[in-house]
């Protein structure tokens, strides 16, 4: 795969979970890359995908909208691959608006629901991202709804985000924002902020 206009929605679903979709399950070796911090993986990312991150952020890829699973690629480029590409840089979080502008319709549409369980995942994970209490609550109302129906295989995995998306909306439901991100975009932190950010586990 070239970084070029040639990369299709196909090609970012097989990179991302390793397999085209619908995708039912995932080898641990891809889900680590998910959650951790990989320098080479993140590199692989900016070699791979630079030019369809940017095609992204113009609109140039709005067509890939047109099918569930291709809008799920295209909220994967816009969400994910931004934090990989630019992290540790305001950038992680420059098209994160796009991003839950395409899982929202995704939603009103029903697109959701005609992905897997771990497809769902990342296409509503935009919503985990976003410093705005009233997506947080969706959010945690998605991956409730996703959990309660999760085959026993992801059950685990699926609390586990559920998990997550909590204690996300919690810390926007007190601050008003993500403090971890503060420092990134040169944002001043409260006394409150600082008092968290030294708490265990107060960064994502």
């Amino acid at each position: 795969m070239s970084n070029d206009d040639s990369v299709s929605s196909a090609d970012v679903i097989r990179f991302w979970f390793g397999a085209p979709g619908p995708v039912e399950r995932v080898e641990p070796a891809v889900s680590r890359r998910w959650w951790g911090k990989d320098p080479a993986f993140d590199e692989e990312v900016r070699r791979r995908f630079a030019e369809a991150h940017d095609r992204a952020t113009r609109g140039a890829l709005h067509d890939w909208a047109t099918t569930p699973r291709g809008r799920l690629a295209l909220v994967i480029v816009l969400d994910q691959f931004s934090r990989n590409m630019f992290r540790d840089d305001p950038r992680a979080f420059a098209s994160d608006a796009l991003a839950q502008a395409h899982t929202s319709a995704a939603i009103a549409a029903g697109d959701d629901l005609d992905l897997t369980a771990i497809e769902r995942v990342f296409v509503y994970m935009p919503l985990m991202h976003a410093e705005n209490l009233a997506l947080q609550e969706q959010c945690v109302q998605c991956f409730e709804r996703l959990a309660a129906a999760a085959p026993a295989e992801h059950a685990d995995m699926l609390r586990n985000n559920l998990d997550f998306a909590v204690r996300h909306r919690d810390i926007v439901a007190k601050f008003g924002r993500f403090p971890h991100r503060n420092a990134t975009l040169g944002r001043n932190s409260s006394a409150a902020e600082l008092a968290f950010l030294q708490e265990p586990n107060s960064s994502f």
